[in-house]
């Protein structure tokens, strides 16, 4: 019996040291660290879409557009089909009269129209020209051995202006600016012109505000100027001779100006302080002297 209680209070004991001791903790779950967000790479532009090849029906029609006039012409020959193209024009004028007053301005009409295109050549062989702000300020470079001639066509119910240039004397491109007076000025917007030339041309690659098409021998731009100066245009050009013009515009790029350090270093840029000369004397030694001057 005693042995049995000395059991029961082993047992009883344990239990209560058991009870007594406080749990093991569990030890606290480390929570998951979220990965790092990637960046998201920027998306790639798009690449323009190819250029497409009109139709031999839109070719014979954007054809048109060059009014008589060859690539590779020079500057007299372009003027010999001008002087031609006025001639049969007035002369239908001359005859429909028996006034010679009259007979004689159409006359005088004739050779002033043909002296003012001639003096509207120009070579752009100078820093800066009247046609830098223009609709054809993109269209050209200075002291590229590119000119310029231009003409204004109103006759026949037509009004529009058209530009002839030339690289190395020899005519390679042609610019219309298009009458944009029969469209509706609530009208007037990239998307009614789009819609125009390409209901006339074909579906056309369009990239900023322009429409391109190949034709085989000449390549077709529509330009659209509306924003900034109210026009429309249409280009006819040579992609064999542009490829020469580029590489010529390349070549002959004015190197950009960079700014003397030295000179940067003692400019007050934003006007806070006019130190005299005694007080500024060693800088503007320093210039002197960089600049291959003598010291003071």
């Amino acid at each position: 019996m005693r042995l049995i209680n000395s059991a029961l209070f082993a047992v009883l004991v344990s239990s209560a040291a058991l009870a007594g001791t406080p749990p093991a903790k569990t030890p606290a779950k480390t929570p998951a660290k979220t990965p790092a967000k990637t960046p998201a790479k920027p998306a790639k532009a798009k690449p323009p879409a190819p250029i497409p090849m009109v139709t031999a029906e839109h070719k014979k029609a954007l054809a048109e557009k060059f009014g008589g006039f060859k690539f590779g012409m020079t500057k007299d020959e372009v003027l010999g089909v001008l002087q031609k193209q006025i001639d049969e024009r007035y002369e239908d004028k001359i005859k429909g009269t028996t006034d010679i007053a009259v007979q004689d301005r159409y006359r005088k009409d004739k050779k002033g129209e043909l002296s003012r295109i001639s003096q509207s050549f120009i070579a752009f062989d100078a820093k800066t020209s009247p046609w830098d702000v223009s609709i054809v300020e993109t269209e050209f470079a200075h002291n590229t051995n590119e000119s310029m001639m231009e003409r204004w066509e109103n006759e026949g119910g037509k009004n529009q202006r058209r530009f002839f240039f030339f690289y190395d004397q020899k005519l390679w491109k042609m610019y219309l600016s298009l009458d944009v007076s029969i469209i509706p000025e609530e009208k007037r917007n990239f998307d009614t012109f789009k819609s125009v030339m390409e209901g006339q041309y074909g579906a056309g690659s369009v990239n900023e505000g322009t429409i391109s098409w190949r034709a085989g021998e000449f390549d077709v731009r529509a330009v659209d100027r509306l924003k900034d100066y109210g026009a429309l245009g249409l280009v006819v050009e040579d992609p064999k001779v542009r490829t020469d013009v580029m590489a010529s515009r390349e070549a002959h790029k004015p190197p950009e100006q960079a700014h003397n350090t030295i000179i940067n270093s003692v400019i007050d840029k934003d006007n806070k302080d006019h130190p005299d000369m005694k007080a500024n004397g060693g800088a503007v030694d320093a210039v002197i002297q960089a600049q291959g001057g003598t010291k003071k």
